[in-house]
């Protein structure tokens, strides 16, 4: 995405020390195949008041088909719900998905959401 017109891209440690990101607020938060729970309270406070959230990855029975297999790196059933929930506001789940997925690689056991910001206008205007 470097190069990308209205995009910055930035290569950050966000498991040691501080949170880099502090005070900074973004319109958009995109995670992927990635859980490592003390950044949840992080995240949310650095989404805009009408941002959206777009979070997937492995959750709880994934196991049985393959990496991971930590329950440290498996979402738990409804866990992406409570992040939603976390403050500053909850936020308006816009979709939610959770359980077996197969692709042309392999199957995966995921939890998905797609939230945004209490500040965001709900419904949507259509058109």
């Amino acid at each position: 995405m470097a190069g990308v017109a209205g995009i910055e891209t930035r290569a950050l440690d966000l498991e040691t020390g501080a949170w880099p990101l502090s005070g900074e607020r973004f319109d958009a938060i995109v995670v992927v195949n990635y859980l490592h729970r003390p950044l949840f309270p992080h995240l949310r406070r650095a989404l805009a008041a009408d941002g959206v959230l777009l979070y997937e990855t492995f959750a709880m029975g994934n196991e049985a088909f393959g990496r991971p297999v930590n329950p440290d790196f498996l979402l738990c059933r409804d866990e992406l719900l409570t992040v939603a929930a976390l403050p500053p506001e909850p936020m308006t789940v816009v979709a939610f998905e959770q359980g077996k997925v197969s692709g042309e690689s392999r199957t995966a056991v995921v939890q998905r959401i797609v939230a945004v910001g209490a500040a965001r206008p709900w419904p949507p205007p259509l058109g």
